[in-house]
């Protein structure tokens, strides 16, 4: 992702930062790091990170 301090909260209006986040989905977990709100803790999914790398955990959970 590029010019992450381009991005802001539509809530807070401050600038978003990268923070290891935990994700869960079909009873399992995994983590990883997503613009975040310093301020109100909303995360921002980029779509490369929904498509790609979440995609596929969701694939491979469902094939299980």
């Amino acid at each position: 992702m590029t010019a992450l301090a381009q991005w802001k909260c539509a809530r807070c209006d401050v600038p978003l930062e990268l923070k290891k986040t935990e994700f869960e989905y079909m009873e399992r977990s995994f983590s990883h790091a997503v613009p975040t709100c310093p301020k109100c803790g909303d995360v921002f999914i980029p779509p490369e990170l929904a498509e790609g790398k979440m995609a596929e955990v969701e694939e491979q959970l469902e094939d299980k």
